[in-house]
């Protein structure tokens, strides 16, 4: 639910809101996300553990699901994740790694 409650604040806020597209667009396609999304259990913590401590849930979730990658504009807040095996990086590099492009 931590996620979730971060892309909310996220993805809500106003300059964040493509032309057009209202607040209830947003709500309902983050509905939409959560009901196919799978809810992952963290039975662990490793917190302090980035430099930003409200990164570190994220990591945690990561780790739990055995997700190799995280894709983020930030990845400098996620150095040292790769010490548990998950890389972070852009979403431009995450396309080129599955899309295979140079």
């Amino acid at each position: 639910m931590a996620l979730y409650a971060e892309w909310q604040e996220v993805l809500c806020r106003p300059e964040n809101l493509q032309a057009r597209q209202t607040l209830e667009d947003a709500q309902a396609f983050l509905r939409y996300l959560a009901s196919i999304c799978h809810h992952q259990d963290v039975h662990f913590l490793w917190r302090p553990f980035l430099k930003d401590p409200d990164d570190d849930f994220i990591l945690e979730l990561a780790f739990a699901a055995g997700a190799r990658y995280i894709v983020t504009h930030n990845t400098r807040d996620f150095a040292g994740s790769d010490q548990l095996g998950i890389q972070a990086m852009t979403p431009g590099d995450f396309y080129r790694l599955i899309f295979h492009k140079p």
